[in-house]
């Protein structure tokens, strides 16, 4: 089933100083969120493959964005984080159904490789309700650097047939790290650990 999408908006966040401190390059995040019509709204359904397929979808359709957004080639890209926010007709399940079982994939896809697992959150709203989108490296979860969110808010969504969901891609990690850790050049890619 294709996501029947509302609308979709992306943003992107460039830091260009942190603590009157030059931030070169800039640390830059891309969100992409689609408000979609929850087809399981005010009814309780034992299967949830529609989400799950939509998922799918949104994982490629989302990711893309991000990318584009940030002006990037797919391998540039460092770190990535999902999130859902459902509608009070819905159930924090439904939110699961979209970002578990397929949306990594196409996201990883989206972003060349992606070791790690995928931080997310998902939470129940309505309108203009934020939830924060978690953020880790793509390819080792121990690179401190990179640990970080970035908040999603839609002001009409979701309504309560609806659920807003969220990607976030980053070409960089927090601005001015300094706290030690796995450093991104001694990547190696291979658990999504380290």
């Amino acid at each position: 089933m294709a996501a029947k999408i509302r609308k979709i908006i992306v943003q992107v966040d460039e830091i260009h100083q942190e603590m009157g401190r030059p931030v070169a390059p800039p640390a830059r995040k891309a969100l992409a969120m689609a408000v979609i019509e929850n087809p399981y709204a005010g009814r309780y359904s034992e299967n949830l493959d529609e989400l799950i397929a939509i998922g799918e979808e949104l994982g490629a359709l989302l990711g893309e964005k991000c990318v584009q957004a940030l002006g990037i080639a797919p391998g540039q890209a460092h770190s990535y984080g999902k999130a859902a926010i459902v509608g009070e007709s819905g159930e924090l399940e439904h939110a699961a159904a979209i970002l578990h079982p397929k949306l990594g994939a196409p996201l990883r896809k989206a972003v060349e490789k992606g070791a790690a697992l995928v931080p997310s959150s998902k939470k129940h709203g309505g309108l203009g309700t934020a939830i924060d989108v978690p953020l880790g490296h793509k390819d080792a979860a121990f690179v401190r650097s990179h640990f970080d969110a970035m908040e999603a808010r839609v002001s009409d969504a979701p309504r309560a047939n609806e659920i807003v969901v969220a990607v976030v891609v980053t070409a960089s990690g927090r601005p001015l790290p300094r706290i030690g850790g796995l450093q991104v050049h001694e990547i190696k890619g291979e658990d999504g650990l380290r």
